[in-house]
Protein backbone atom coordinates (compact mmCIF):
# COMPACT_ATOMS: atom_id res chain seq x y z
CA UNK A 1 0.00 0.00 0.00
CA UNK A 2 1.29 3.45 -0.93
CA UNK A 3 1.24 5.73 2.12
CA UNK A 4 0.92 9.48 1.62
CA UNK A 5 0.31 12.16 4.24
CA UNK A 6 -0.95 14.45 1.45
CA UNK A 7 -3.62 11.93 0.48
CA UNK A 8 -4.49 11.46 4.15
CA UNK A 9 -4.95 15.23 4.47
CA UNK A 10 -7.23 15.24 1.41
CA UNK A 11 -9.39 12.55 2.99
CA UNK A 12 -9.57 14.14 6.44
CA UNK A 13 -10.19 17.76 5.44
CA UNK A 14 -13.77 17.02 4.35
CA UNK A 15 -16.60 18.86 6.10
CA UNK A 16 -19.86 17.30 7.29
CA UNK A 17 -23.17 18.87 6.31
CA UNK A 18 -26.22 18.45 8.51
CA UNK A 19 -28.25 18.24 5.28
CA UNK A 20 -26.75 14.78 4.71
CA UNK A 21 -28.04 13.52 8.08
CA UNK A 22 -31.75 14.39 8.33
CA UNK A 23 -32.23 12.29 11.47
CA UNK A 24 -29.49 14.19 13.31
CA UNK A 25 -29.86 17.39 15.33
CA UNK A 26 -26.37 18.91 15.07
CA UNK A 27 -22.83 18.63 13.80
CA UNK A 28 -20.05 19.34 16.31
CA UNK A 29 -16.51 19.38 14.97
CA UNK A 30 -17.59 17.02 12.16
CA UNK A 31 -19.16 14.59 14.67
CA UNK A 32 -22.82 13.82 13.92
CA UNK A 33 -25.04 14.33 16.96
CA UNK A 34 -28.41 12.62 17.43
CA UNK A 35 -31.08 13.18 20.04
CA UNK A 36 -32.11 10.04 21.89
CA UNK A 37 -35.61 11.41 22.41
CA UNK A 38 -36.07 12.11 18.70
CA UNK A 39 -34.68 8.73 17.66
CA UNK A 40 -37.04 6.94 20.04
CA UNK A 41 -39.96 8.83 18.49
CA UNK A 42 -38.88 7.73 14.99
CA UNK A 43 -38.35 4.07 15.90
CA UNK A 44 -40.66 1.56 14.28
CA UNK A 45 -41.41 2.71 10.75
CA UNK A 46 -38.38 4.98 10.79
CA UNK A 47 -35.86 2.42 12.02
CA UNK A 48 -34.62 1.51 8.53
CA UNK A 49 -33.96 5.15 7.70
CA UNK A 50 -32.03 5.67 10.93
CA UNK A 51 -29.94 2.54 10.40
CA UNK A 52 -29.09 3.57 6.84
CA UNK A 53 -28.00 6.97 8.09
CA UNK A 54 -25.86 5.47 10.87
CA UNK A 55 -24.16 3.14 8.36
CA UNK A 56 -23.50 5.96 5.91
CA UNK A 57 -21.95 8.03 8.68
CA UNK A 58 -19.66 5.19 9.79
CA UNK A 59 -18.61 4.10 6.29
CA UNK A 60 -18.41 7.11 3.99
CA UNK A 61 -19.06 9.99 6.40
CA UNK A 62 -17.01 11.18 9.34
CA UNK A 63 -16.97 7.71 10.91
CA UNK A 64 -18.34 8.77 14.30
CA UNK A 65 -21.64 9.81 15.85
CA UNK A 66 -23.01 10.48 19.31
CA UNK A 67 -26.49 9.98 20.77
CA UNK A 68 -27.35 12.47 23.48
CA UNK A 69 -29.80 11.19 26.06
CA UNK A 70 -29.43 7.63 24.82
CA UNK A 71 -31.01 6.42 28.06
CA UNK A 72 -34.44 7.89 28.69
CA UNK A 73 -34.15 6.76 32.32
CA UNK A 74 -30.72 7.72 33.65
CA UNK A 75 -31.41 5.97 36.94
CA UNK A 76 -30.39 2.82 35.04
CA UNK A 77 -27.01 4.43 34.39
CA UNK A 78 -26.64 5.50 38.03
CA UNK A 79 -27.44 2.02 39.34
CA UNK A 80 -25.10 0.39 36.82
CA UNK A 81 -22.34 2.84 37.76
CA UNK A 82 -22.74 1.79 41.40
CA UNK A 83 -22.55 -1.84 40.31
CA UNK A 84 -19.36 -1.22 38.30
CA UNK A 85 -17.71 0.57 41.21
CA UNK A 86 -18.65 -2.32 43.48
CA UNK A 87 -17.02 -4.78 41.07
CA UNK A 88 -13.89 -2.61 40.87
CA UNK A 89 -13.70 -2.50 44.66
CA UNK A 90 -14.16 -6.24 45.03
CA UNK A 91 -11.55 -7.04 42.39
CA UNK A 92 -9.07 -4.63 43.91
CA UNK A 93 -9.59 -6.21 47.35
CA UNK A 94 -9.08 -9.67 45.83
CA UNK A 95 -5.83 -8.59 44.19
CA UNK A 96 -7.17 -9.21 40.72
CA UNK A 97 -5.45 -7.38 37.91
CA UNK A 98 -2.68 -7.92 35.40
CA UNK A 99 -1.43 -5.95 32.45
CA UNK A 100 -3.26 -2.64 32.39
CA UNK A 101 -6.19 -3.99 34.43
CA UNK A 102 -5.45 -1.78 37.41
CA UNK A 103 -2.97 1.01 37.76
CA UNK A 104 -3.66 4.67 38.21
CA UNK A 105 -6.86 3.97 36.26
CA UNK A 106 -9.39 1.21 36.95
CA UNK A 107 -10.65 -1.37 34.49
CA UNK A 108 -13.19 -4.17 34.50
CA UNK A 109 -12.55 -6.80 31.86
CA UNK A 110 -15.75 -8.47 30.67
CA UNK A 111 -17.98 -5.99 32.48
CA UNK A 112 -20.95 -7.39 30.57
CA UNK A 113 -20.90 -10.90 32.02
CA UNK A 114 -19.99 -9.68 35.50
CA UNK A 115 -22.88 -7.20 35.53
CA UNK A 116 -25.26 -9.85 34.17
CA UNK A 117 -24.39 -12.35 36.87
CA UNK A 118 -24.49 -9.83 39.73
CA UNK A 119 -27.79 -8.13 38.88
CA UNK A 120 -29.81 -9.74 36.06
CA UNK A 121 -32.74 -7.32 36.39
CA UNK A 122 -30.51 -4.26 36.10
CA UNK A 123 -28.65 -5.92 33.23
CA UNK A 124 -31.92 -6.30 31.33
CA UNK A 125 -32.78 -2.64 31.86
CA UNK A 126 -29.30 -1.57 30.72
CA UNK A 127 -28.68 -3.75 27.66
CA UNK A 128 -32.24 -3.76 26.32
CA UNK A 129 -31.71 -0.18 25.14
CA UNK A 130 -33.21 -0.03 21.62
CA UNK A 131 -30.75 2.62 20.44
CA UNK A 132 -27.81 0.37 21.28
CA UNK A 133 -29.39 -2.41 19.24
CA UNK A 134 -30.13 -0.01 16.39
CA UNK A 135 -26.51 1.10 16.11
CA UNK A 136 -25.25 -2.49 16.23
CA UNK A 137 -27.69 -3.62 13.54
CA UNK A 138 -26.85 -0.64 11.34
CA UNK A 139 -23.19 -1.60 11.05
CA UNK A 140 -23.16 -5.37 11.62
CA UNK A 141 -26.62 -6.67 10.80
CA UNK A 142 -28.19 -9.42 12.95
CA UNK A 143 -26.51 -12.01 15.20
CA UNK A 144 -23.85 -9.60 16.48
CA UNK A 145 -22.19 -10.15 19.87
CA UNK A 146 -21.53 -7.40 22.40
CA UNK A 147 -18.50 -7.43 24.69
CA UNK A 148 -17.68 -4.63 27.12
CA UNK A 149 -14.91 -3.34 29.37
CA UNK A 150 -15.31 -0.57 31.92
CA UNK A 151 -12.56 2.05 32.05
CA UNK A 152 -12.42 4.55 34.92
CA UNK A 153 -9.83 7.22 34.10
CA UNK A 154 -8.52 9.17 37.07
CA UNK A 155 -7.67 12.90 37.16
CA UNK A 156 -4.13 13.41 35.93
CA UNK A 157 -4.12 10.37 33.63
CA UNK A 158 -2.42 11.18 30.36
CA UNK A 159 -3.76 10.86 26.83
CA UNK A 160 -3.37 7.72 24.76
CA UNK A 161 -1.33 7.80 21.59
CA UNK A 162 -3.31 7.77 18.37
CA UNK A 163 -4.41 4.34 17.20
CA UNK A 164 -6.97 2.31 15.32
CA UNK A 165 -8.83 -0.51 17.04
CA UNK A 166 -9.66 -4.19 16.93
CA UNK A 167 -8.98 -6.28 14.88
CA UNK A 168 -5.88 -5.06 13.03
CA UNK A 169 -5.26 -2.24 15.46
CA UNK A 170 -4.29 -4.91 18.00
CA UNK A 171 -1.58 -6.36 15.76
CA UNK A 172 2.02 -5.26 15.28
CA UNK A 173 2.94 -3.20 12.24
CA UNK A 174 4.83 -6.20 10.82
CA UNK A 175 1.79 -8.44 11.18
CA UNK A 176 -0.52 -5.83 9.66
CA UNK A 177 1.78 -5.66 6.65
CA UNK A 178 1.33 -9.40 6.10
CA UNK A 179 -2.37 -8.91 5.40
CA UNK A 180 -3.34 -8.02 1.82
CA UNK A 181 -4.67 -4.53 1.19
CA UNK A 182 -8.28 -5.66 0.76
CA UNK A 183 -8.21 -7.52 4.09
CA UNK A 184 -6.92 -4.42 5.86
CA UNK A 185 -9.89 -2.45 4.51
CA UNK A 186 -12.32 -5.29 5.29
CA UNK A 187 -11.28 -5.43 8.95
CA UNK A 188 -13.28 -2.33 9.85
CA UNK A 189 -16.55 -4.01 8.82
CA UNK A 190 -16.20 -6.72 11.47
CA UNK A 191 -16.43 -4.52 14.57
CA UNK A 192 -18.25 -1.50 15.93
CA UNK A 193 -16.68 0.53 18.73
CA UNK A 194 -18.95 2.22 21.26
CA UNK A 195 -18.94 3.84 24.66
CA UNK A 196 -21.63 4.62 27.21
CA UNK A 197 -20.88 7.61 29.43
CA UNK A 198 -21.32 6.90 33.14
CA UNK A 199 -21.18 10.49 34.33
CA UNK A 200 -20.67 13.80 32.58
CA UNK A 201 -17.52 14.08 30.45
CA UNK A 202 -16.64 17.74 29.93
CA UNK A 203 -13.68 18.50 27.67
CA UNK A 204 -11.31 18.93 30.59
CA UNK A 205 -12.00 15.32 31.64
CA UNK A 206 -10.46 14.10 28.38
CA UNK A 207 -13.19 12.48 26.27
CA UNK A 208 -11.83 10.57 23.28
CA UNK A 209 -9.81 12.47 20.70
CA UNK A 210 -11.23 11.76 17.23
CA UNK A 211 -10.14 12.44 13.65
CA UNK A 212 -13.28 12.41 11.49
CA UNK A 213 -12.99 10.77 8.05
CA UNK A 214 -9.68 9.08 8.92
CA UNK A 215 -11.35 5.66 8.65
CA UNK A 216 -11.60 6.27 4.91
CA UNK A 217 -7.82 6.24 4.47
CA UNK A 218 -7.20 2.67 3.34
CA UNK A 219 -3.55 2.22 4.49
CA UNK A 220 -4.41 3.63 7.91
CA UNK A 221 -3.56 0.48 9.89
CA UNK A 222 0.00 0.81 8.59
CA UNK A 223 0.12 4.60 8.71
CA UNK A 224 -1.12 5.56 12.18
CA UNK A 225 2.14 4.59 13.88
CA UNK A 226 4.20 6.88 11.64
CA UNK A 227 5.33 10.13 13.28
CA UNK A 228 3.97 12.37 10.53
CA UNK A 229 0.50 10.83 10.93
CA UNK A 230 0.64 11.10 14.72
CA UNK A 231 1.62 14.77 14.35
CA UNK A 232 -1.27 15.34 11.92
CA UNK A 233 -3.64 13.74 14.39
CA UNK A 234 -2.40 16.01 17.18
CA UNK A 235 -3.00 19.09 15.01
CA UNK A 236 -6.48 18.16 13.77
CA UNK A 237 -8.07 15.93 16.44
CA UNK A 238 -11.43 16.95 17.90
CA UNK A 239 -13.42 16.13 21.04
CA UNK A 240 -17.08 16.31 21.92
CA UNK A 241 -18.25 16.49 25.55
CA UNK A 242 -20.65 13.80 26.68
CA UNK A 243 -23.35 13.79 29.33
CA UNK A 244 -24.32 11.00 31.68
CA UNK A 245 -26.16 8.35 29.64
CA UNK A 246 -24.91 9.50 26.23
CA UNK A 247 -23.52 7.01 23.71
CA UNK A 248 -20.68 7.40 21.23
CA UNK A 249 -20.11 5.04 18.29
CA UNK A 250 -17.30 4.99 15.78
CA UNK A 251 -15.75 2.92 13.03
CA UNK A 252 -12.80 0.96 14.51
CA UNK A 253 -10.58 2.30 11.71
CA UNK A 254 -11.08 5.87 12.88
CA UNK A 255 -7.88 7.44 14.23
CA UNK A 256 -8.58 8.10 17.91
CA UNK A 257 -7.19 8.04 21.43
CA UNK A 258 -8.42 8.83 24.93
CA UNK A 259 -7.61 12.34 26.15
CA UNK A 260 -5.79 13.57 29.23
CA UNK A 261 -8.05 13.87 32.27
CA UNK A 262 -7.17 17.42 33.36
CA UNK A 263 -10.34 17.73 35.45
CA UNK A 264 -11.01 16.88 39.06
CA UNK A 265 -13.44 13.98 38.54
CA UNK A 266 -13.13 10.41 37.28
CA UNK A 267 -14.08 9.70 33.66
CA UNK A 268 -15.97 6.41 33.68
CA UNK A 269 -17.24 4.73 30.53
CA UNK A 270 -18.44 1.28 29.55
CA UNK A 271 -16.47 0.58 26.38
CA UNK A 272 -18.37 -1.58 23.92
CA UNK A 273 -16.82 -3.77 21.26
CA UNK A 274 -19.52 -5.28 19.10
CA UNK A 275 -18.48 -8.09 16.76
CA UNK A 276 -19.94 -9.36 13.53
CA UNK A 277 -21.44 -12.84 13.41
CA UNK A 278 -19.16 -13.59 10.46
CA UNK A 279 -15.94 -13.88 12.47
CA UNK A 280 -16.46 -17.63 12.92
CA UNK A 281 -15.22 -20.78 11.19
CA UNK A 282 -17.65 -23.31 9.72
CA UNK A 283 -16.44 -26.29 11.75
CA UNK A 284 -15.36 -26.78 15.35
CA UNK A 285 -11.90 -28.33 15.48
CA UNK A 286 -9.91 -29.94 18.26
CA UNK A 287 -6.69 -28.16 17.37
CA UNK A 288 -4.87 -29.48 20.43
CA UNK A 289 -5.51 -33.03 19.25
CA UNK A 290 -4.04 -32.16 15.86
CA UNK A 291 -0.98 -30.55 17.47
CA UNK A 292 -0.50 -33.66 19.59
CA UNK A 293 -0.72 -35.85 16.49
CA UNK A 294 1.84 -34.01 14.34
CA UNK A 295 4.26 -32.44 16.83
CA UNK A 296 6.70 -35.29 17.40
CA UNK A 297 6.94 -36.12 13.70
CA UNK A 298 7.39 -32.47 12.78
CA UNK A 299 10.03 -32.04 15.49
CA UNK A 300 11.94 -35.09 14.19
CA UNK A 301 11.78 -33.92 10.58
CA UNK A 302 12.97 -30.48 11.62
CA UNK A 303 15.97 -32.06 13.41
CA UNK A 304 16.72 -34.21 10.34
CA UNK A 305 16.50 -31.21 8.03
CA UNK A 306 13.87 -32.84 5.83
CA UNK A 307 11.45 -29.92 6.21
CA UNK A 308 12.16 -26.28 5.45
CA UNK A 309 11.34 -23.42 7.86
CA UNK A 310 8.47 -22.53 5.51
CA UNK A 311 7.18 -26.11 5.73
CA UNK A 312 7.20 -25.84 9.52
CA UNK A 313 5.36 -22.52 9.47
CA UNK A 314 2.77 -23.92 7.07
CA UNK A 315 2.07 -26.93 9.30
CA UNK A 316 1.84 -24.72 12.39
CA UNK A 317 -0.71 -22.58 10.52
CA UNK A 318 -2.65 -25.71 9.51
CA UNK A 319 -3.03 -27.19 12.98
CA UNK A 320 -2.76 -24.41 15.60
CA UNK A 321 -4.92 -21.40 16.43
CA UNK A 322 -3.07 -18.26 15.35
CA UNK A 323 -5.37 -15.69 16.91
CA UNK A 324 -5.34 -14.52 20.51
CA UNK A 325 -9.05 -13.73 20.76
CA UNK A 326 -11.59 -14.28 22.16
CA UNK A 327 -10.05 -14.83 25.56
CA UNK A 328 -10.58 -14.16 29.24
CA UNK A 329 -8.71 -10.90 29.76
CA UNK A 330 -8.82 -11.26 33.53
CA UNK A 331 -6.67 -14.40 33.50
CA UNK A 332 -5.08 -14.08 30.03
CA UNK A 333 -4.25 -10.37 29.74
CA UNK A 334 -2.10 -8.77 27.06
CA UNK A 335 1.32 -8.24 28.63
CA UNK A 336 3.91 -6.30 26.65
CA UNK A 337 1.52 -5.74 23.74
CA UNK A 338 -2.11 -5.63 22.70
CA UNK A 339 -2.71 -9.37 22.42
CA UNK A 340 -1.96 -12.44 24.58
CA UNK A 341 0.14 -15.36 23.35
CA UNK A 342 -1.36 -17.70 20.75
CA UNK A 343 -1.17 -21.47 20.29
CA UNK A 344 0.88 -20.94 17.13
CA UNK A 345 3.44 -18.93 19.08
CA UNK A 346 3.62 -21.63 21.75
CA UNK A 347 4.10 -24.35 19.15
CA UNK A 348 6.82 -22.34 17.40
CA UNK A 349 8.55 -21.77 20.75
CA UNK A 350 8.35 -25.47 21.57
CA UNK A 351 9.92 -26.51 18.27
CA UNK A 352 12.65 -23.92 18.61
CA UNK A 353 13.56 -25.09 22.11
CA UNK A 354 12.96 -28.79 21.33
CA UNK A 355 10.34 -29.24 24.03
CA UNK A 356 8.92 -32.66 24.65
CA UNK A 357 5.36 -33.30 23.51
CA UNK A 358 4.22 -33.51 27.14
CA UNK A 359 5.69 -30.10 27.96
CA UNK A 360 4.00 -28.51 24.95
CA UNK A 361 0.64 -30.09 25.73
CA UNK A 362 0.89 -28.94 29.35
CA UNK A 363 1.58 -25.38 28.16
CA UNK A 364 -1.35 -25.51 25.75
CA UNK A 365 -3.65 -26.85 28.47
CA UNK A 366 -2.57 -24.06 30.82
CA UNK A 367 -3.26 -21.49 28.13
CA UNK A 368 -6.69 -23.01 27.44
CA UNK A 369 -7.48 -22.78 31.15
CA UNK A 370 -6.47 -19.09 31.19
CA UNK A 371 -8.81 -18.44 28.25
CA UNK A 372 -11.86 -20.00 29.88
CA UNK A 373 -14.56 -17.47 30.83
Amino acid sequence: MYISIEEFDRVCKQVVSLDDYPCAVAIEHNVVIYSGDQLRERMGDGASEIKAEFAACLKDGPGVFAISGAYADTSVIAKTTDLFLSIIGDERAAGVGKGDHFGANERIWNSKQKACERDPELFIDYYSNPLLALACQAWLGPFYQVTAQVNNVKPGSQAQSVHRDYHLGFQSADDVGRFPAHAQVMSQYLTLQGAIAHGDMPLESGPTHLLPFSQRYEPGYLAYRRPEFAAYFDRHKVQVPLKNGDMLFFNPALFHGAGTNAGDCDRLANLLQISSAFGRSMESLDTHAMISAVYSTLKDRQAEGTVTPDDVDNIIAAVADGYAFPTNLDSDPPIGGNAPETDQQLMRQALGAEWSLDRLMDALAARAERRRP
